[in-house]
């Protein structure tokens, strides 16, 4: 019985050693982007009581159709809801555009899509930077965290959701 297993194991690597000079064995490769994604940025990783973190929020479009339409929502982490003494707002919102930043139409966990100025070309992005204000009252020493999920539609009918996406968590630190 041992020398069938011997044998099946040497016939296997013949195989694959075949399969690997004539290069028809799948090869490694880092995944396909899909067709649009979302990435998070912070300008800090840390902040006190008073304090404001930039939080940049980039839309890419890997399609060769426009992005027409996007809808996207943003909401604190589970760990964030955990801690009621820290205090924050989104307080400003803005559009990066080739002329520089113009204001958003809207902040929040409301409809953040109308923000991104679509229509995106492809192999474009477009990148949104909430300003999170922490209160002056605001407790000390917890993480602020957000996630998000976004839903996008194209020019040629077809459309992609992601999520969750995570921001990349502020630490708000005693003075």
């Amino acid at each position: 019985m041992r020398s069938t297993q011997m044998r099946r194991l040497g016939l296997a690597a013949v195989f694959a050693l075949v399969l690997a000079l004539f290069g028809l064995a799948p090869s490694a490769s880092a995944a396909d982007p899909g067709p649009a994604d979302l990435t998070f940025t912070t300008d800090s990783a840390t902040t006190q009581p008073g304090g404001t973190v930039k939080l940049s929020m980039t839309i890419t479009n890997h399609k060769t159709y426009d992005i027409w339409f996007i809808y996207q929502t943003i909401e604190p982490t589970w760990l964030t809801t955990q801690r009621p003494d820290l205090k924050y707002s989104f307080t400003g919102c803005s559009l990066a555009t080739a002329a520089g930043s113009t204001p958003c139409s809207g902040t929040g966990p409301a409809n953040l899509g109308t923000n991104y100025g679509a229509t995106i070309p492809p192999g474009q992005s477009r990148t949104v930077t909430l300003t999170l204000q922490v209160a002056a009252d605001s407790g000390c020493n917890g993480n602020i965290g957000f996630y998000s999920y976004y839903y996008a539609e194209f020019s040629d009918s077809t459309n992609t959701s992601g999520g969750p996406a995570y921001t990349p968590e502020t630490r708000v630190l005693c003075s």
